[in-house]
């Protein structure tokens, strides 16, 4: 008698059921050691980890004040526990995935074989795993082994040494963890479509509500698409999701959880889906707001410089409260953008705000009229305009402050000390040959004092009297002067702000600033790429009485549970002796008032005491303020951030162009500053810079 061709099918079926019983309910009499060996011998270690269920979590960014600000995630996740998910979504799992889950142990003999049986005869095919089981694979493939392609096709193979295990892990869970835990669990951990993970996403994705408010329509749609997230997702297969939705429906009747007239009625319902869903919040600091984009980016890189990895804050659920200040960033923000709109073609304006402090200095604000983000027609960026060295072109004569506090430390000058200060003058380069042309540089201008003092020349700036003091004090003391004050990472890049390239045989590639620059008198003048946020913190380091300390963007990291999480910190440094850093401050106190910026601040109707140092590259491509007022340290420029750099030209609003005499420090890059801190600072007591120390005002040559 021939046999159906099904009958081999369903034997073998039962013989896989009957080696997993075997397996699970008596391994020891087996006998089959090949196929024990390949169960892992992690089964215990797995149970354990299920029991805490450390699930990727998303991670929230926050202002000082608690404000979320970002979201960080691999998997968009919200964990619940099982008192917070509504009867209608335990109802919904239970019937149409695992009827028999509130009576059954982890793994469950009838629907094994029932499985076998159905689909040997060739029906649709039926998995036979209870939830405990499907609650073990979605841990393995989603949380476990996420990041291992291999050990996820692992996880899904259709091997009896995979189900074995699976089913080992089950009655192990089942025997340490209560019914309700494992359901919350794998309601936790289960995937429902694209990103999104676990009842509490899909809840706010799918219905913008949260899983204790559930109606039966929606547990029901939510418990359909968990056998196949894809195929049953309600926006892209519309009238399969109805389908399958109104399937569990009925499936609960069966069970007896809904009664048959409710079910008819919630049949009858729309999806009720969100509009253009799943509302899924962006996983990077580009989704911050518009103010607080580069910060959140920041923030980001300090922790993973501060052995944080990127996964650890992408999955941890950490709350990473930072420093950023939102009254001021939403004030600079305004300021800046009032300068420069967004979208202004070619034309970047950033501003850093540092709160000095001799034990931290917490960042406040880092803005740009930029956004964070990937669309450049829309004004936006995914470089760092502020923390990086993203201004090519330079922070012009705001670098005279490094070349006069390496003279004050060196005795070559004091404030009151008299500087050579022709119209103009060419300068034979450190380590010059005969073949090395001179460098020539004049003053912008012809009404400067020859000789001019130091605190004379800081407020308005002449070229000649600073090259003179360069080449006095020396480059190398200007360099280090420079790095000690605050540039640490802009002096390591190269001559375009990046990292220097050892296979170029150009030394502006290949060379660091801190190198490239020891012969080249033009570093004074601020020819070099440079970060807005160090140049910001050099003022922070002078207002802090000489104290540098790395720009902080960091108040607490907490972890899922609420535990502090420690950041390691570099250490703050006295970098010049107080008398020095109050001294340059007086010396910078002139410039809103006499100085550079004295018109535009005039104008502003500013009157609040200040420090400041504005910087003009030659060809106007890149303008900056630098200085600082009560208890913040800023630094705003303003620079050619396009394909086509040219000339930046005043005007409302700033813009490209060929305007003869183009843009100043104190005219373009100052304006947002008086208008930020005029605001935040209004009804505010002032607080002067400090008096000179008298044993720098005058050269101890």
């Amino acid at each position: 008698m021939r046999l159906s061709r099904d009958v081999p099918r369903f034997l073998g079926s039962c013989a896989l059921a009957g080696v997993l019983l075997a397996g699970v309910l008596a391994p020891v009499t087996m006998g089959v050691g090949v196929l024990s060996n390949q169960v892992s011998d992690s089964v215990d270690g797995i149970s354990a980890s299920l029991a805490t269920s450390r699930q990727p979590l998303v991670t929230t960014v926050t202002d000082r004040d608690g404000n979320p600000i970002a979201t960080l995630f691999d998997q968009y996740r919200l964990p619940v526990t099982f008192d917070q998910i509504a009867p209608t979504m335990t109802a919904a799992i239970v019937s149409v995935e695992d009827r028999r889950f509130w009576a059954e142990g982890g793994v469950d003999p009838k629907g094994m074989l029932r499985a076998a049986f159905h689909d040997s005869s060739g029906g649709s095919t039926q998995g036979g795993s209870t939830i405990t089981q499907q609650y073990v694979k979605n841990y393995l493939i989603n949380v476990a082994d996420r990041n291992n392609k291999a050990a996820q096709f692992a996880d899904r193979a259709d091997t009896i040494a995979r189900k074995l295990r699976e089913a080992k892990i089950a009655v192990q869970l089942g025997q340490t963890q209560s019914k309700q835990d494992i359901l919350a669990g794998y309601l936790d951990v289960v995937e429902f479509s694209g990103n999104v993970y676990g009842v509490g996403a899909a809840a706010h994705a799918y219905f913008h509500t949260t899983p204790d408010k559930l109606t039966v329509q929606q547990a029901a749609l939510l418990a359909g698409m968990v056998n196949n997230p894809n195929l049953y997702n309600p926006y892209t297969h519309p009238q399969q999701a109805l389908e399958r939705r109104n399937s569990v429906i009925d499936d609960m009747v069966t069970n007896r959880m809904l009664a048959a007239p409710d079910a008819a009625i919630a049949k009858a319902g729309p999806l009720g889906v969100v509009e253009d869903g799943p509302d899924i919040p962006s996983s990077t600091c580009m989704g911050a707001p518009p103010d607080a984009g580069f910060f959140c980016a920041y923030a980001q890189n300090y922790l993973q410089q501060a052995g944080f990895t990127a996964d650890d804050l992408e999955t941890g659920g950490y709350t990473i409260k930072t420093t950023m200040d939102p009254a001021a960033s939403q004030a600079v923000k305004n300021a800046v953008e009032a300068n420069v709109p967004t979208a202004q073609d070619g034309v970047a304006n950033t501003f850093a705000v540092i709160s000095p402090g001799q034990q931290t200095h917490e960042v406040l604000a880092m803005i740009a009229n930029r956004n964070y983000g990937t669309d450049p027609a829309r004004g936006e960026t995914s470089t760092n305009i502020v923390a990086n060295a993203a201004n090519v072109f330079g922070a012009g004569s705001s670098f005279k402050i490094f070349t006069s506090a390496a003279a004050m430390e060196a005795g070559k000058a004091g404030l009151d000390t008299p500087l050579p200060n022709q119209a103009g003058q060419c300068f034979t380069p450190p380590g010059a040959n005969k073949y090395t042309p001179p460098y020539c540089i004049q003053n912008d201008g012809v009404n400067y004092p020859n000789p001019i003092s130091l605190r004379d020349g800081l407020a308005t700036s002449p070229n000649v009297a600073f090259v003179n003091l360069e080449q006095e004090v020396g480059l190398p003391a200007v360099l280090d002067m420079a790095r000690r004050l605050g540039l640490r990472n802009t002096l390591t890049t190269d001559e375009l702000g990046g990292t220097p390239d050892p296979r170029s045989p150009n030394d502006q590639y290949n060379e660091p600033q801190s190198q490239y620059f020891q012969n080249k008198l033009s570093f004074t003048l601020g020819d070099s790429p440079v970060s807005p946020l160090e140049m910001a913190n050099v003022s922070a380091t002078l207002m802090s009485g000489g104290v540098w300390c790395p720009p902080n963007p960091i108040l607490s990291v907490t972890d899922r549970d609420g535990k502090p999480v420690p950041v390691k910190q570099q250490g703050c440094e006295q970098v010049v002796p107080p008398g020095l850093a109050n001294s340059l401050e007086a010396g910078l106190s002139q410039d809103t008032i006499s100085g550079t910026s004295a018109q535009a601040a005039h104008a502003a109707g500013w009157t609040h005491p200040d420090i400041g140092k504005t910087g003009t590259t030659q060809f106007s491509e890149s303008v900056a303020f630098v200085g600082g007022v009560d208890n913040y340290a800023v630094a705003s420029m303003v620079f050619a951030d396009g394909s086509h750099p040219q000339e930046i030209c005043p005007g409302t609003p700033v813009h490209l162009g060929n305007c003869g005499h183009g843009a100043f420090g104190g005219t373009v890059a100052a304006p947002p500053y008086f208008r930020a801190f005029g605001q935040l600072l209004a009804g505010k007591p002032d607080i002067p810079p400090p008096a000179p120390d008298p044993a720098y005002l005058n050269a101890r040559r």
